[in-house]
């Protein structure tokens, strides 16, 4: 730990979710923003702390700054790769915004030279902190869904012009720096099937562009089939193609003692539950999703994920996700991508 404010943190990014990540950052009594780094020159920027030092890009911050304790990438996709190997050969944590990067081979080079390092890399998976995935969790842990036969998950998200065109945003539709609505829109519920049920083993994929021919250069609808390491069958449909606003993100489990099912626009609602011997408890509400204008995320969990960063750099017991887990979430959707024959 730096001094008695705690933990420095340089912010590499400043948009929607760097944003996010300063708010987190000024209000958790244990770290402090020691720098941002971003194209645009933010500083008139409503809200941009006045102390804080500006980079106008996170290659300038990483050679003209030092210090930090923690480095946060929340660039566009294409770019978290290239900085957090910049940020760990300069001696510094990295927390990643999902994805981690768009191939495992790319991760894993990051996870070996973090080893060389002795850094700690962590992925920001904020849906983990949402209160009915913590219950979903615990419960297929439990055993009482007794054996898990059948899982489905429905991802069916508006992302249109208001979102692909946004001025200021030209990284988002191209495939080498967004690369795809699983990375970009919906690896937070590949991450939730692969935290609760373990690795995934993809056995089919298709993969089709319905309704952004002229803005992504990559599919914005698909399905895909699964095994679980239980030999449970899941299937999961995603599309980006849904009008104006997003519709639903589910999943339902059916287990030979119980059948559960999550939804509302982010999984974020108990529908149905019915199990053997099981009475439903109280369940905290979720916090509302990040809100983009035009559109909205996942949830706004960014506190919980921080907290835990700290507590692993402190030594203590944490439930952060690491580097490993979000390479194998990287790996799954690749995967896919290959599959439906739509390599990354």
């Amino acid at each position: 730990m730096s001094g008695k404010q705690g933990f420095k943190c340089l912010l590499l990014g400043y948009g929607h979710i760097g944003k996010r990540h300063a708010a987190v950052i000024a209000e958790h009594p244990e770290t402090e923003l020691s720098g941002i780094a971003d194209l645009t020159d933010v500083r008139s920027v409503a809200g941009y702390p006045s102390d804080i030092p500006w980079y106008p890009s996170w290659k300038d911050a990483l050679a003209n700054s030092g210090g930090h304790d923690l480095v946060i990438i929340a660039l566009p996709n294409g770019e978290h790769i290239p900085a957090a190997l910049a940020a760990l050969k300069s001696g510094y944590h990295v927390l990643i915004e999902k994805p981690m990067g768009l191939t495992a081979l790319s991760c894993q080079q990051v996870l070996e030279l973090a080893e060389q390092q002795k850094k700690q890399v962590f992925v920001v998976k904020q849906n983990r902190y949402s209160p009915q995935v913590q219950w979903l969790k615990d419960l297929v842990d439990s055993g009482k869904m007794g054996k898990i036969h059948m899982i489905q998950v429905n991802c069916f998200w508006n992302r249109d012009d208001r979102y692909y065109l946004q001025q200021g945003h030209p990284w988002r539709g191209k495939l080498t720096s967004d690369g795809g609505v699983l990375f970009t829109q919906f690896s937070h519920f590949i991450d939730i099937l692969y935290w609760i049920f373990g690795p995934l083993m993809v056995e089919s994929a298709h993969m089709e562009n319905l309704a952004h021919s002229t803005t992504t250069e990559f599919p914005d609808s698909g399905s895909f089939r699964f095994r679980t390491a239980g030999q449970a069958l899941g299937f999961m449909q995603f599309s980006t193609a849904v009008w104006n606003r997003n519709l639903e993100s589910s999943i339902t489990i059916l287990g030979d003692s119980g059948t559960i099912q999550l939804g509302g626009q982010y999984m974020d609602t108990v529908l149905h539950c019915h199990i053997s011997d099981y009475i439903l408890p109280q369940i905290p509400s979720a916090n509302p999703p990040n809100l983009y204008g035009n559109y909205s995320g996942s949830a706004a969990n960014h506190v919980q994920v921080l907290e835990q960063v700290v507590m692993a750099l402190k030594g203590e017991k944490s439930a952060a996700t690491n580097g490993q887990e979000g390479m194998e979430v990287v790996r799954i959707i690749e995967t896919v991508h290959r599959l439906a024959n739509h390599p990354i």
